[in-house]
């Protein structure tokens, strides 16, 4: 049996659609705690045995023996949260407690880091070496704390699950994504401000040397990044060797804001119209201006499907979802 935490959240309900119907596994817990008033709607076409809130998965787990795996995608996510007491519970504690749990049980454990651990970007995007990076806000260094923090367990010889891994997923954009209201994606944005506006807005730039909706980022479709976590559990249960460590789940190629913006105009058969707009102030100091994923760590551990490009992706996300009523995955 495989449990999802943050399973009914982008990536994890993409990761359960991969396991229905890309290996045809349906022995699935989907844990989660739903507060967006559409979010079921992101599990009504999976297949899986049982939901589970949040705080009831630890006492759920006590005694079981039947756990193969659980892929963590669960997290406080918004860049913006300011309550740092929040995060140390659901984004470190939380996060540890699954951890020993699968130490203990011989089980495979797989989860969300973040390319916001990497910060400004000053000691670069490569995931070899962590030690020195510094992130922009509180929720990319609870991600960072996490990440060192199952270092440290694995290099002082403490127990650790059969197999792990843990993803610093960069600009993941897709199906599903919906009730992350402000943290949605641009491409999500995009096409419902142009389809309510005629418009779509992005940031001016407040940093010398890229010019407004030049901001470039590591945009990574979100079936691509559901299938890269599913390439490692998928060692794992299958007795290969598995190699442990922290991967970036990203394309390797930035592209700009205005590039995805007008990708997603053109996906909906409409001439691109750009509006420039300032940045609020809780973003200005705390704001990425560059995001591009290493990939060769990724691809020494076998995952050789390549990546959608942008304009792959935005297509498939306009076409066969935005545009229709029924757009969840």
């Amino acid at each position: 049996m495989i449990v999802i935490t943050g399973g009914a959240g982008m990536i994890g309900s993409i990761i359960a659609w991969h396991l229905n119907t890309k290996l045809q596994r349906d022995d699935m817990v989907i844990v989660d705690r739903i507060t967006h008033e559409n979010q079921w709607q992101n599990l009504v076409k999976r297949q899986y045995v049982q939901y589970l809130d949040k705080d009831q998965l630890m006492p759920w787990l006590e005694g079981r023996q039947d756990i193969e795996a659980i892929i963590h995608m669960g997290a406080i996510s918004a860049t913006t949260e300011r309550d740092f007491n929040k995060l140390v519970e659901a984004n470190i504690n939380y996060s540890q407690n699954l951890w020993t749990w699968c130490a203990n049980n011989n089980a495979a454990f797989f989860y969300a880091s973040s390319a916001a651990t990497y910060g400004d970007g000053e000691h670069g995007y490569d995931d070899v070496s962590i030690e020195n990076l510094r992130p922009l806000n509180g929720y990319g260094y609870s991600k960072h704390f996490f990440d060192q923090w199952a270092l440290q367990q694995v290099n002082k010889g403490l127990a650790a699950p059969s197999a792990w891994a843990g993803f610093k997923f960069f600009n993941v954009y897709g199906p599903n994504e919906y009730h992350k209201e402000r943290m949605a994606s641009v491409a999500f944005h995009s096409f419902n401000q142009f389809k309510a506006t005629g418009t779509v807005k992005l940031f001016k730039s407040h940093k010398e040397g890229y010019s407004d909706g030049m901001q470039l980022r590591d945009f990574v479709y979100v079936k691509d990044a559901a299938a890269a976590v599913v390439h490692f559990l998928t060692a794992a249960l299958s007795g290969k060797a598995c190699t442990n460590g922290i991967y970036n789940i990203g394309t390797g190629k930035a592209r700009a804001f205005k590039d995805l913006a007008t990708s997603v105009m053109s996906s909906m058969g409409k001439s691109p119209n750009i509006t420039y707009i300032d940045m609020p102030e809780d973003l200005q100091g705390k704001y990425q201006y560059f995001t591009e994923a290493t990939a060769a760590k990724l691809r020494a551990a076998g995952f050789t499907q390549p990546f959608c490009s942008l304009e792959e992706g935005v297509q498939d996300y306009v076409q066969n979802y935005l545009m229709h009523d029924d757009a969840y995955c």
